[in-house]
């Protein structure tokens, strides 16, 4: 317990002597000055590259391109071989139900109500919400 006499925080009540106070901005400018040219020279590189370095980073740059396009062109695919869309007048219970939105008995309303002119006959003959519809309607087809 601080008496009297004797603050309880010293450091904050005694003043520091202007000699001391000039030191320290000194010393934070010089940081600050130091700082700043370290970031200057970090961010400084040539500003022409030579020829090999420019068809350098070309060739990796259309390698990297080929690459990517070639998986893209793959991908679609197989998106098109692989999950087409399921036709509801044929398909079976599973099949509909790993469609968005349909569970066993609404697979079972879909297999109730065939056959169907259209895909909208799922809304139209109060099969499902068209809220639902609207999730599927591009992997299902009629034919």
């Amino acid at each position: 317990m601080a008496t009297l006499d004797q603050p309880e925080h010293p450091i904050l009540t005694r003043r520091q002597p202007a000699r001391a106070i000039r030191a320290s901005n000194r010393d934070m400018k010089r940081v600050l000055l130091g700082t700043l040219a370290i970031v200057l020279l970090a961010g400084c590189r040539p500003s022409n590259p030579n020829p090999d370095e420019i068809r350098q980073n070309t060739a990796n740059a259309t390698r990297t391109a080929v690459r990517d396009a070639k998986a893209v062109t793959q991908g679609v695919v197989d998106g098109i071989k692989g999950s087409g869309a399921v036709n509801l007048n044929t398909a079976s219970r599973d099949q509909l139900m790993n469609l968005p939105g349909v569970d066993q008995e609404r697979a079972d309303r879909i297999i109730a109500n065939r056959p169907y002119q259209s895909p909208e006959d799922l809304v139209k003959k109060h099969v499902m919400p068209k809220s639902v519809y609207d999730h599927m309607a591009g992997q299902i087809k009629v034919k």
